[in-house]
């Protein structure tokens, strides 16, 4: 019985004891929780600010969840939906303010870029080179001129792949040309008792890209590279109606140098034919050819072809511009590049540099590049990155390193530099600068990539800069035009394949970075018009909100 009492007084005193905290952590609690009023002046304590926090963080994640399944949802559709359904279609947009990968569709496949492989040439050359970079082109002779104004041996004009060498004058500038036959006859040169030779070994390498295709190398798009270009490695044909009546049409090269040769066998006919004219240039000459039916009373109309050998036209063009400054030249035309003998190749260091001239910055350079897509342009500044600092991207065979091309060692660089991005180089397939070769592979995340990677480096702004403005400028003058300053992007073209990568300002001011590319389109319309559906459903998301489906 005692030891029962005692059990029972012991359970009594543990009863009181649970109930009483209880009760304190229930008045603790109601405190804590009690919510303070504005006009108190207090500041929510830590646990409840956190709460707060996480609560909105979780409901900003899902809205925008639901925001970005609503653009994946509206974007599919526009490719699902449309004639272009056989097509490859390869996506990726991200987000600059947070990295976050708002699409993909097929991001980290293959797919042939076009002129999107001047994203990748002029945002790195931009980096590694300096936005101020410039070509310097030179004059060497063995010897200054005598007193009597008369250069012993041979003049040489030495290029180091300027893009914009000129015979002729520009808008800002005048001609290169003649700038350096000015500066000579200043210096007191009368007289060239020797050659002129125009000197392209400055770049190793094949004087095209590999891939080009061999249809492509007559036009002005397929203009080959030389470390010694004049006048963008291209001439103009005209064809016009004769002055005399009944007679055929004249046709009409726009330099008119010995080693460009042009025959016509153009017949007219009668008014209301149709008009059929067929223009060929061989593939190692510069021998143009015209042909076909123009009927009477047709309009005059050209074309832009490539021109073969630069460096020998740019040669004759610079003894063009001596002679017309007073400088007679007793030799002839000679051209030397990389394959030149040994004993024979010239070096600059043991020669006298009489005059020079500079080109215009790289940033001028790549904006004309990128604004209106110049193959030509991107192949040197792909060749001169090889050429200035190929050296910091070696082979692993230093055979193979010193064996290769500047246009490989360009790429090497490319590489080389994505790696350093940590952006995936793994399969991609780079094989000139410009995009026209058919052997290209990239895919649109690494493009993504690269673009949000340039917005870190201190050319940033430049870049942007130099990229088509939706609406106003370059080859999106005509596109996009609701969307003006609000998409800066590089267009790409080749047959059945366009492409179009950049930046854009969304709805509410967000910056995103994009790659959308469309390969295999074989449908008489193009995908061009897809394509920019798709940036108009990018610029009207807004993370949280729907975003609008584009005007059809």
């Amino acid at each position: 019985m005692k030891q029962s009492h005692l059990l029972n007084r012991w359970l009594a005193a543990l009863t009181f004891t649970v109930v009483l905290i209880v009760a304190i952590v229930i008045s603790a609690g109601a405190f804590r929780s009690r919510p303070t009023s504005p006009s108190q002046g207090h500041e929510p304590d830590q646990e409840t600010a956190r709460f707060a926090t996480t609560n909105e963080k979780e409901v900003s994640a899902s809205a925008a969840s639901s925001s970005d399944a609503e653009l994946a949802l509206q974007i599919n559709q526009t490719i699902d939906t449309s004639n272009f359904t056989s097509a490859r279609w390869g996506v990726c947009v991200i987000s600059l303010r947070n990295g976050r990968v708002l699409y993909a569709r097929n991001a980290d496949k293959l797919f042939t870029p076009a002129s999107n492989m001047k994203i990748y040439t002029t945002a790195i050359a931009l980096d590694q080179l300096g936005a101020s970079y410039r070509w310097r082109t030179s004059v060497y002779a063995k010897a200054p001129a005598g007193v009597d104004g008369v250069i012993s041996g041979d003049l040489t004009l030495y290029g180091r792949g300027a893009p914009d060498l000129s015979s002729r004058p520009g808008k800002e500038a005048p001609a290169s040309l003649v700038q350096l036959a000015e500066s000579l006859y200043q210096r007191g040169v009368r007289h060239i008792n020797g050659n002129v030779v125009g000197d392209e070994s400055y770049f190793r390498g094949e004087p095209w890209g590999d891939g080009w295709q061999w249809n492509d190398i007559q036009w002005y798009f397929g203009a080959e590279p030389s470390a010694l270009s004049i006048d963008d490695n291209e001439v103009d044909v005209e064809i016009k109606p004769s002055a005399a009546a009944n007679q055929p049409p004249v046709a009409r090269l726009s330099s008119e140098q010995p080693d460009l040769k042009l025959t016509s066998d153009i017949d007219l006919t009668k008014s209301g034919e149709p008009m059929t004219v067929g223009i060929h240039r061989g593939l190692s000459d510069n021998n143009f050819h015209v042909w076909g039916e123009f009927p009477a009373g047709s309009r005059s109309f050209g074309a832009r072809l490539s021109i073969h050998d630069p460096a020998r036209l740019a040669a004759g063009l610079f003894i063009a511009a001596l002679q017309a400054r007073g400088i007679t030249v007793a030799g002839e035309i000679r051209t030397r590049d990389f394959r030149t003998a040994q004993s024979q190749r010239f070096n600059p260091s043991q020669a006298n540099e009489l005059t020079y001239v500079l080109s215009r910055p790289l940033d001028e350079i790549v904006r004309a590049t990128n604004k209106e897509s110049i193959n030509l342009n991107a192949e040197l500044i792909l060749r001169t990155l090889g050429r200035e600092r190929g050296d910091q991207a070696p082979d692993a065979d230093p055979h193979r390193t010193h064996e290769r091309g500047d246009d490989e060692a360009g790429l090497a660089v490319v590489r080389q530099w994505l790696d350093r991005k940590a952006i995936t180089t793994k399969n991609l397939a780079l094989h000139d600068g410009s995009g026209l070769s058919r052997l290209d592979l990239v895919t649109p995340e690494t493009t993504a990539r690269l673009l949000q990677a340039t917005t870190q480096t201190a050319t940033a702004a430049i870049f942007r800069a130099s990229l088509p403005v939706a609406g106003t400028d370059g080859t999106l003058r005509g596109r996009l035009r609701s969307y003006k300053d609000r998409v800066w992007a590089k267009t790409g073209s080749l047959t059945y394949d366009n492409s179009l990568s950049g930046y854009l300002a969304t709805a509410d001011g967000t910056e995103l970075a994009f790659s959308i590319m469309c390969n295999d389109q074989t449908s008489r319309a193009g995908s061009i018009q897809l394509i920019d559906k798709i940036v108009e459903t990018l610029a009207n998301y807004s993370p949280g909100k729907p975003p609008k489906a584009p005007k059809s």
